[in-house]
Protein backbone atom coordinates (compact mmCIF):
# COMPACT_ATOMS: atom_id res chain seq x y z
CA UNK A 1 0.00 0.00 0.00
CA UNK A 2 1.52 3.55 -0.98
CA UNK A 3 2.20 5.34 2.09
CA UNK A 4 -0.33 8.28 1.29
CA UNK A 5 -3.16 5.67 1.06
CA UNK A 6 -1.91 3.90 4.21
CA UNK A 7 -2.34 7.42 5.63
CA UNK A 8 -5.99 8.26 4.70
CA UNK A 9 -6.75 4.50 5.86
CA UNK A 10 -5.60 5.00 9.32
CA UNK A 11 -8.23 8.40 9.36
CA UNK A 12 -10.91 6.16 7.59
CA UNK A 13 -10.58 3.31 10.21
CA UNK A 14 -10.65 5.94 13.17
CA UNK A 15 -14.14 7.62 11.51
CA UNK A 16 -15.76 4.11 11.10
CA UNK A 17 -15.03 3.47 14.80
CA UNK A 18 -16.33 7.23 15.64
CA UNK A 19 -19.45 6.38 13.33
CA UNK A 20 -20.56 2.42 14.84
CA UNK A 21 -18.95 1.99 18.11
CA UNK A 22 -21.63 3.84 19.83
CA UNK A 23 -24.21 0.77 18.40
CA UNK A 24 -21.87 -1.27 21.12
CA UNK A 25 -22.37 1.16 24.04
CA UNK A 26 -25.93 2.05 23.76
CA UNK A 27 -26.52 0.53 27.73
CA UNK A 28 -23.63 2.35 29.28
CA UNK A 29 -24.35 5.87 27.86
CA UNK A 30 -28.04 5.32 28.07
CA UNK A 31 -27.27 4.78 31.93
CA UNK A 32 -24.75 7.37 32.37
CA UNK A 33 -26.93 10.04 30.65
CA UNK A 34 -29.91 9.31 32.27
CA UNK A 35 -31.81 8.45 28.92
CA UNK A 36 -33.54 5.79 27.32
CA UNK A 37 -32.06 2.83 25.05
CA UNK A 38 -33.84 4.32 22.23
CA UNK A 39 -33.08 7.36 23.01
CA UNK A 40 -29.40 6.76 22.75
CA UNK A 41 -30.26 5.12 19.78
CA UNK A 42 -31.25 8.54 18.05
CA UNK A 43 -27.22 9.37 18.24
CA UNK A 44 -26.66 6.77 15.64
CA UNK A 45 -29.74 8.93 13.64
CA UNK A 46 -27.86 12.17 14.53
CA UNK A 47 -24.62 11.11 13.31
CA UNK A 48 -26.72 10.05 9.53
CA UNK A 49 -27.93 13.23 9.38
CA UNK A 50 -24.87 15.19 10.27
CA UNK A 51 -22.86 12.93 7.18
CA UNK A 52 -25.95 14.03 4.86
CA UNK A 53 -26.27 17.74 5.14
CA UNK A 54 -22.64 18.06 6.66
CA UNK A 55 -20.79 16.58 3.36
CA UNK A 56 -22.33 19.14 0.89
CA UNK A 57 -21.91 22.31 2.87
CA UNK A 58 -18.08 21.78 3.74
CA UNK A 59 -17.48 19.97 -0.34
CA UNK A 60 -18.34 23.53 -1.03
CA UNK A 61 -16.89 25.37 1.24
CA UNK A 62 -13.38 23.86 0.96
CA UNK A 63 -14.14 23.81 -3.33
CA UNK A 64 -10.77 25.95 -3.81
CA UNK A 65 -8.49 25.12 -1.12
CA UNK A 66 -5.92 22.81 -1.54
CA UNK A 67 -6.64 19.08 -0.51
CA UNK A 68 -3.52 18.43 1.85
CA UNK A 69 -4.54 20.57 3.97
CA UNK A 70 -8.54 20.36 3.97
CA UNK A 71 -8.07 16.23 5.25
CA UNK A 72 -5.86 17.41 7.82
CA UNK A 73 -8.55 20.17 8.96
CA UNK A 74 -11.36 17.34 8.62
CA UNK A 75 -9.13 14.38 10.28
CA UNK A 76 -8.36 17.15 13.20
CA UNK A 77 -12.02 18.07 12.77
CA UNK A 78 -12.49 14.47 14.02
CA UNK A 79 -9.99 14.60 17.12
CA UNK A 80 -12.65 16.89 18.29
CA UNK A 81 -15.72 16.15 18.04
CA UNK A 82 -14.53 12.66 19.66
CA UNK A 83 -13.18 15.13 22.32
CA UNK A 84 -16.12 16.90 22.69
CA UNK A 85 -18.21 13.76 22.73
CA UNK A 86 -15.82 12.02 25.35
CA UNK A 87 -16.40 15.33 27.50
CA UNK A 88 -20.20 15.66 27.11
CA UNK A 89 -21.84 16.13 30.43
CA UNK A 90 -25.22 15.16 29.20
CA UNK A 91 -27.28 13.67 26.33
CA UNK A 92 -27.76 16.85 24.39
CA UNK A 93 -24.24 18.10 24.17
CA UNK A 94 -23.27 14.36 23.30
CA UNK A 95 -25.65 14.08 20.38
CA UNK A 96 -24.57 18.20 18.98
CA UNK A 97 -21.23 16.67 19.19
CA UNK A 98 -21.98 13.64 16.98
CA UNK A 99 -23.59 15.69 14.58
CA UNK A 100 -20.26 17.89 14.61
CA UNK A 101 -18.51 15.08 14.24
CA UNK A 102 -20.23 13.47 11.01
CA UNK A 103 -19.77 17.13 9.39
CA UNK A 104 -16.67 15.97 8.05
CA UNK A 105 -17.56 12.16 7.52
CA UNK A 106 -18.52 12.73 3.97
CA UNK A 107 -16.25 14.88 2.54
CA UNK A 108 -13.14 12.93 4.33
CA UNK A 109 -14.30 9.80 2.55
CA UNK A 110 -15.36 12.22 -0.99
CA UNK A 111 -12.04 14.47 -1.21
CA UNK A 112 -10.06 11.08 0.13
CA UNK A 113 -10.93 9.05 -2.79
CA UNK A 114 -10.18 11.77 -5.02
CA UNK A 115 -6.74 12.47 -3.77
CA UNK A 116 -6.45 8.42 -3.48
CA UNK A 117 -7.56 7.95 -7.22
CA UNK A 118 -4.55 10.77 -7.90
CA UNK A 119 -1.93 8.59 -6.30
CA UNK A 120 -1.58 5.80 -8.85
CA UNK A 121 -2.00 5.38 -12.88
CA UNK A 122 -5.63 5.45 -13.91
CA UNK A 123 -6.12 1.57 -14.06
CA UNK A 124 -5.21 1.37 -10.26
CA UNK A 125 -7.86 4.04 -9.65
CA UNK A 126 -10.36 1.90 -7.92
CA UNK A 127 -7.84 -0.31 -5.97
CA UNK A 128 -6.38 2.89 -4.41
CA UNK A 129 -10.07 3.91 -3.23
CA UNK A 130 -10.57 -0.15 -2.19
CA UNK A 131 -7.43 0.25 0.27
CA UNK A 132 -8.40 3.77 1.30
CA UNK A 133 -11.78 2.25 2.68
CA UNK A 134 -10.22 -0.75 3.99
CA UNK A 135 -9.40 1.19 7.11
CA UNK A 136 -13.23 1.62 6.98
CA UNK A 137 -14.20 -2.04 6.65
CA UNK A 138 -11.68 -2.99 9.31
CA UNK A 139 -13.24 -0.54 11.52
CA UNK A 140 -15.75 -2.91 12.54
CA UNK A 141 -13.90 -5.62 12.65
CA UNK A 142 -10.78 -4.24 15.25
CA UNK A 143 -12.00 -0.68 16.02
CA UNK A 144 -15.97 -1.64 17.07
CA UNK A 145 -15.53 -4.71 18.92
CA UNK A 146 -12.38 -3.22 21.04
CA UNK A 147 -14.02 -0.16 21.66
CA UNK A 148 -17.01 -1.73 22.94
CA UNK A 149 -14.61 -3.85 25.12
CA UNK A 150 -13.09 -1.34 26.22
CA UNK A 151 -15.93 1.36 27.13
CA UNK A 152 -18.01 -2.04 29.28
CA UNK A 153 -14.41 -2.40 31.26
CA UNK A 154 -13.34 1.38 31.90
CA UNK A 155 -17.01 3.50 30.69
CA UNK A 156 -18.19 4.65 27.50
CA UNK A 157 -15.86 7.83 27.48
CA UNK A 158 -12.65 6.02 27.82
CA UNK A 159 -13.83 4.88 24.34
CA UNK A 160 -14.36 7.97 22.48
CA UNK A 161 -11.09 9.37 24.41
CA UNK A 162 -9.01 6.11 22.89
CA UNK A 163 -10.91 7.49 19.33
CA UNK A 164 -9.19 10.55 19.88
CA UNK A 165 -5.52 8.65 20.45
CA UNK A 166 -6.35 7.03 16.83
CA UNK A 167 -7.18 10.42 15.21
CA UNK A 168 -3.90 12.12 16.80
CA UNK A 169 -2.08 9.37 14.84
CA UNK A 170 -3.91 9.88 11.69
CA UNK A 171 -3.62 13.26 11.40
CA UNK A 172 0.27 13.46 12.14
CA UNK A 173 0.53 10.25 9.00
CA UNK A 174 -1.48 12.76 6.43
CA UNK A 175 0.53 15.81 7.59
CA UNK A 176 3.62 13.72 7.03
CA UNK A 177 3.34 11.34 3.85
CA UNK A 178 0.44 12.59 1.72
CA UNK A 179 1.68 15.42 -0.81
CA UNK A 180 1.17 18.99 -0.57
CA UNK A 181 0.39 19.49 -4.43
CA UNK A 182 -1.70 16.68 -4.22
CA UNK A 183 -5.71 16.42 -6.79
CA UNK A 184 -5.37 20.33 -6.64
CA UNK A 185 -9.11 21.86 -7.30
CA UNK A 186 -8.61 23.42 -10.45
CA UNK A 187 -11.88 24.47 -11.52
CA UNK A 188 -13.17 25.74 -8.21
CA UNK A 189 -16.99 25.71 -7.17
CA UNK A 190 -18.59 26.55 -10.62
CA UNK A 191 -16.87 23.40 -11.62
CA UNK A 192 -17.76 21.06 -9.11
CA UNK A 193 -21.54 22.54 -9.14
CA UNK A 194 -21.73 21.89 -13.00
CA UNK A 195 -21.08 18.32 -13.04
CA UNK A 196 -24.13 17.91 -10.96
CA UNK A 197 -25.80 18.48 -14.27
CA UNK A 198 -24.27 15.35 -15.70
CA UNK A 199 -27.01 12.28 -15.67
CA UNK A 200 -24.67 9.77 -14.81
CA UNK A 201 -23.59 11.24 -11.58
CA UNK A 202 -27.06 11.31 -10.11
CA UNK A 203 -27.64 7.62 -11.64
CA UNK A 204 -24.19 6.16 -9.15
CA UNK A 205 -26.01 8.37 -6.38
CA UNK A 206 -29.39 6.62 -6.97
CA UNK A 207 -27.68 3.28 -6.76
CA UNK A 208 -25.51 4.04 -4.04
CA UNK A 209 -28.60 4.65 -1.80
CA UNK A 210 -31.02 1.96 -2.99
CA UNK A 211 -28.51 -0.45 -2.30
CA UNK A 212 -27.70 1.01 0.66
CA UNK A 213 -31.54 0.45 1.60
CA UNK A 214 -31.65 -2.86 0.11
CA UNK A 215 -29.13 -3.89 3.16
CA UNK A 216 -30.62 -1.81 5.85
CA UNK A 217 -34.33 -2.89 5.30
CA UNK A 218 -32.99 -5.99 6.73
CA UNK A 219 -29.65 -5.50 8.61
CA UNK A 220 -31.44 -2.78 10.53
CA UNK A 221 -33.62 -5.70 12.45
CA UNK A 222 -30.59 -8.14 11.96
CA UNK A 223 -30.90 -9.17 15.68
CA UNK A 224 -34.81 -10.04 16.22
CA UNK A 225 -34.62 -12.09 12.54
CA UNK A 226 -31.60 -14.23 13.72
CA UNK A 227 -32.41 -14.75 17.37
CA UNK A 228 -36.79 -15.43 16.17
CA UNK A 229 -36.21 -16.93 12.92
CA UNK A 230 -32.91 -18.33 12.61
CA UNK A 231 -33.28 -19.84 16.67
CA UNK A 232 -29.51 -18.15 16.98
CA UNK A 233 -28.52 -17.24 20.27
CA UNK A 234 -27.77 -13.65 21.34
CA UNK A 235 -24.19 -14.56 22.17
CA UNK A 236 -23.85 -16.24 18.29
CA UNK A 237 -25.38 -12.78 16.93
CA UNK A 238 -22.31 -11.12 18.27
CA UNK A 239 -20.27 -12.97 16.52
CA UNK A 240 -22.26 -13.40 13.09
CA UNK A 241 -22.05 -9.64 12.88
CA UNK A 242 -18.18 -9.87 13.48
CA UNK A 243 -18.34 -12.17 10.27
CA UNK A 244 -20.57 -9.39 8.47
CA UNK A 245 -17.36 -7.09 9.41
CA UNK A 246 -15.22 -9.55 7.59
CA UNK A 247 -17.26 -9.76 4.51
CA UNK A 248 -17.14 -5.97 3.77
CA UNK A 249 -13.75 -5.81 4.33
CA UNK A 250 -12.99 -8.88 1.77
CA UNK A 251 -15.95 -7.65 -0.87
CA UNK A 252 -14.25 -3.85 -0.68
CA UNK A 253 -10.77 -5.17 -1.56
CA UNK A 254 -12.65 -7.58 -4.70
CA UNK A 255 -14.33 -4.68 -5.73
CA UNK A 256 -11.27 -2.25 -6.20
CA UNK A 257 -10.14 -5.27 -8.25
CA UNK A 258 -13.04 -6.22 -10.41
CA UNK A 259 -13.60 -2.10 -11.10
CA UNK A 260 -10.77 -1.96 -12.78
CA UNK A 261 -11.32 -5.11 -15.28
CA UNK A 262 -15.43 -4.40 -16.18
CA UNK A 263 -16.52 -1.67 -14.18
CA UNK A 264 -20.50 -1.42 -14.40
CA UNK A 265 -21.03 -5.15 -15.29
CA UNK A 266 -19.24 -5.05 -11.60
CA UNK A 267 -21.84 -3.11 -9.96
CA UNK A 268 -25.06 -4.84 -12.04
CA UNK A 269 -23.76 -8.31 -11.06
CA UNK A 270 -23.01 -7.65 -7.50
CA UNK A 271 -26.38 -6.00 -6.91
CA UNK A 272 -28.55 -9.01 -9.01
CA UNK A 273 -26.46 -11.19 -6.58
CA UNK A 274 -28.17 -8.94 -3.54
CA UNK A 275 -31.20 -9.37 -4.49
CA UNK A 276 -30.93 -13.59 -4.84
CA UNK A 277 -29.46 -13.68 -1.62
CA UNK A 278 -32.14 -11.68 0.04
CA UNK A 279 -34.57 -14.05 -1.64
CA UNK A 280 -32.88 -17.26 -0.28
CA UNK A 281 -32.38 -15.56 3.04
CA UNK A 282 -36.15 -15.15 2.67
CA UNK A 283 -37.20 -19.03 1.78
CA UNK A 284 -34.43 -20.84 3.82
CA UNK A 285 -33.35 -18.07 6.41
CA UNK A 286 -34.94 -20.36 9.17
CA UNK A 287 -31.41 -22.49 8.94
CA UNK A 288 -29.16 -21.21 10.97
CA UNK A 289 -25.97 -21.69 9.24
CA UNK A 290 -27.89 -20.68 5.83
CA UNK A 291 -28.92 -17.36 7.47
CA UNK A 292 -24.91 -16.54 8.96
CA UNK A 293 -23.65 -17.57 5.61
CA UNK A 294 -25.62 -15.04 4.13
CA UNK A 295 -24.99 -12.54 6.61
CA UNK A 296 -21.49 -12.72 5.41
CA UNK A 297 -21.81 -12.84 2.02
CA UNK A 298 -23.92 -9.30 2.48
CA UNK A 299 -21.31 -7.92 3.71
CA UNK A 300 -18.85 -9.16 0.74
CA UNK A 301 -21.62 -7.93 -1.79
CA UNK A 302 -22.84 -4.41 -0.60
CA UNK A 303 -19.18 -3.57 -0.25
CA UNK A 304 -18.01 -4.74 -3.80
CA UNK A 305 -20.08 -1.94 -5.29
CA UNK A 306 -18.10 1.03 -2.92
CA UNK A 307 -15.21 1.18 -4.80
CA UNK A 308 -16.74 0.84 -8.34
CA UNK A 309 -19.76 3.46 -7.86
CA UNK A 310 -16.83 5.82 -6.13
CA UNK A 311 -14.43 5.71 -9.33
CA UNK A 312 -17.30 5.83 -11.32
CA UNK A 313 -18.37 9.53 -9.75
CA UNK A 314 -14.78 10.59 -9.83
CA UNK A 315 -14.73 9.27 -13.48
CA UNK A 316 -18.08 11.42 -14.28
CA UNK A 317 -17.39 14.03 -12.72
CA UNK A 318 -13.17 14.85 -13.75
CA UNK A 319 -13.94 18.57 -14.64
CA UNK A 320 -14.35 18.84 -10.63
CA UNK A 321 -15.10 15.52 -8.76
CA UNK A 322 -14.42 16.58 -5.10
CA UNK A 323 -18.27 17.50 -4.33
CA UNK A 324 -19.53 14.72 -6.52
CA UNK A 325 -17.67 12.30 -4.65
CA UNK A 326 -18.71 13.37 -1.33
CA UNK A 327 -22.17 13.51 -2.23
CA UNK A 328 -22.07 10.07 -2.75
CA UNK A 329 -21.49 9.55 0.72
CA UNK A 330 -24.74 11.47 1.54
CA UNK A 331 -26.20 8.98 -0.97
CA UNK A 332 -25.13 5.84 0.73
CA UNK A 333 -26.50 7.48 4.00
CA UNK A 334 -29.80 8.73 2.65
CA UNK A 335 -30.48 4.65 1.95
CA UNK A 336 -28.78 4.02 5.64
CA UNK A 337 -31.70 5.74 7.10
CA UNK A 338 -34.28 5.48 4.27
CA UNK A 339 -33.92 1.70 4.61
CA UNK A 340 -34.19 1.84 7.97
CA UNK A 341 -37.41 3.36 8.07
CA UNK A 342 -38.86 1.48 4.69
CA UNK A 343 -37.96 -1.70 6.81
CA UNK A 344 -39.89 -0.47 9.92
CA UNK A 345 -43.08 0.40 7.77
CA UNK A 346 -43.37 -3.18 6.24
CA UNK A 347 -43.08 -4.22 9.78
CA UNK A 348 -45.47 -2.13 10.83
CA UNK A 349 -48.01 -3.03 7.93
CA UNK A 350 -47.63 -6.56 9.09
CA UNK A 351 -44.63 -8.15 6.95
CA UNK A 352 -42.88 -10.82 9.15
CA UNK A 353 -39.34 -10.59 10.60
CA UNK A 354 -38.94 -14.34 8.02
CA UNK A 355 -40.60 -12.15 4.81
CA UNK A 356 -38.98 -8.95 5.59
CA UNK A 357 -35.28 -9.89 3.11
CA UNK A 358 -38.42 -9.67 0.01
CA UNK A 359 -38.32 -5.82 0.84
CA UNK A 360 -34.13 -6.00 0.35
CA UNK A 361 -34.68 -8.10 -2.79
CA UNK A 362 -37.49 -5.42 -4.88
CA UNK A 363 -34.44 -2.44 -3.35
CA UNK A 364 -32.26 -4.41 -4.64
CA UNK A 365 -33.46 -4.87 -8.18
CA UNK A 366 -34.45 -1.44 -8.50
CA UNK A 367 -30.85 -0.72 -7.80
CA UNK A 368 -30.09 -3.05 -10.73
CA UNK A 369 -33.19 -1.12 -12.93
CA UNK A 370 -31.15 1.77 -12.14
CA UNK A 371 -27.28 0.34 -12.85
CA UNK A 372 -28.91 -0.92 -16.24
CA UNK A 373 -30.03 2.50 -17.31
CA UNK A 374 -26.41 4.24 -16.21
CA UNK A 375 -24.80 1.16 -18.10
CA UNK A 376 -26.78 2.77 -21.48
CA UNK A 377 -26.17 6.23 -20.91
CA UNK A 378 -22.51 5.37 -21.07
CA UNK A 379 -22.61 3.15 -24.51
CA UNK A 380 -24.22 6.36 -25.99
CA UNK A 381 -21.57 8.86 -24.96
CA UNK A 382 -18.58 9.83 -26.58
CA UNK A 383 -16.08 7.25 -25.92
CA UNK A 384 -13.46 9.48 -24.76
CA UNK A 385 -15.42 10.83 -22.02
CA UNK A 386 -16.56 7.08 -20.41
CA UNK A 387 -14.25 5.78 -17.95
CA UNK A 388 -11.71 2.89 -18.30
CA UNK A 389 -13.27 -0.66 -17.91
Amino acid sequence: MPLPILALAIASFCIGTTEFVIMGLLPEVAADLGVSIPSAGLLVTGYALGVVIGAPIVAVATARLPRKPVLVGLATLFVIGNLFCALAPNYWLLMAARVFTAFGHGAFFGIGSVVAASLVPRNKRASAIALMFAGLTLSNILGVPSGTVLGEAFGWRATFFAVVGIGLVSVAAIAWLVPSDVAEPSGGLLAELRVLGKLQVWLAMVIASLASASLFAVFTYIKPYLTAVSGLSTATVTWVLLLFGAGMTIGNLIGGSLAQWRLMPTVIGTLFAMALMFVIFAKFGAIGMVAIAIVFLWGMLIFIVVPPLQIRVIEAAAEGPNLAATLIQSAFNVGNAGGAWIGGLAISWGVSYARLPLVGAALALLAVAAAVLLESVDRRTVPQTRPAE
